[in-house]
């Protein structure tokens, strides 16, 4: 299930590569159009992995999760290898709303939402509130995440690409279950300015079986 960020991780090792995309670029129309996904893919996300190759040069490997724990004592590593972290992240997590429309939380997690937030809907408000401009202002992402002894879930924001897997983001180590990317190169291009429509339309093609 989601509920563990493990099951997500990109694939270990250096050199750290560009995964494929599971899915075709217009596969997400008609709410993130494909011009968009071809660059987000091909041009932001290998940018962050070449980067990572070249700030990790002549290093021990290192699995690209390992990193992440550390990520604030090394800029390049922070920047470039939570970008890749990051993305790897977010297209795995993503379906064609076809298939993604008949997927749901497990019920264990559906009774961690409910326990945490209340209900899935207030998650959903909630989750969409941290994702606004003024939450989350410039670049970030924002996060569905469960605490380290498995208990409570929450909501955080972090900018550029930090990731709640990083010390000192947040409060408290957290282990991702979704990732919003609410950088502009996400969306510009279909929504411009209109980052709240993306947000709520970002459901539709949530694959809540990965």
């Amino acid at each position: 299930g989601r509920e563990y960020a493990f099951a997500a991780a990109p694939a270990a090792a250096n050199a750290y590569s560009l995964p494929d995309l599971p899915y075709a670029f217009e596969a997400l129309e008609p709410y993130i159009d494909a011009p968009t996904m071809k660059i987000h893919h091909d041009k932001h996300h290998a940018t962050y992995v070449g980067n990572i190759n070249k700030a990790t040069e002549g290093k021990d490997e290192v699995p690209i999760l390992d990193l992440m724990a550390d990520a604030l004592e090394a800029t390049p590593v922070r920047n470039s290898g939570g970008g890749h972290y990051n993305h790897a992240f977010f297209w795995e997590e993503l379906a064609p709303h076809d298939k993604a429309k008949n997927t749901k939380p497990s019920a264990d997690l559906e009774a961690m939402i409910n326990k945490s937030f209340g209900s899935f809907d207030e998650m959903k408000a909630k989750f969409e509130t941290q994702a606004a401009p003024g939450a989350v202002f410039g670049s970030g992402w924002v996060w569905l995440a469960v605490n380290t002894a498995g208990d409570e879930l929450k909501i955080v924001g972090t900018p550029n690409q930090d990731n709640p897997l990083m010390k000192g983001v947040c409060d408290e180590i957290l282990l991702p279950i979704l990732g919003l990317d609410v950088w502009e190169h996400a969306y510009y291009l279909k929504y411009q300015n209109r980052r709240p429509e993306y947000v709520s339309n970002w459901w539709s093609f949530v694959n809540w079986d990965k």
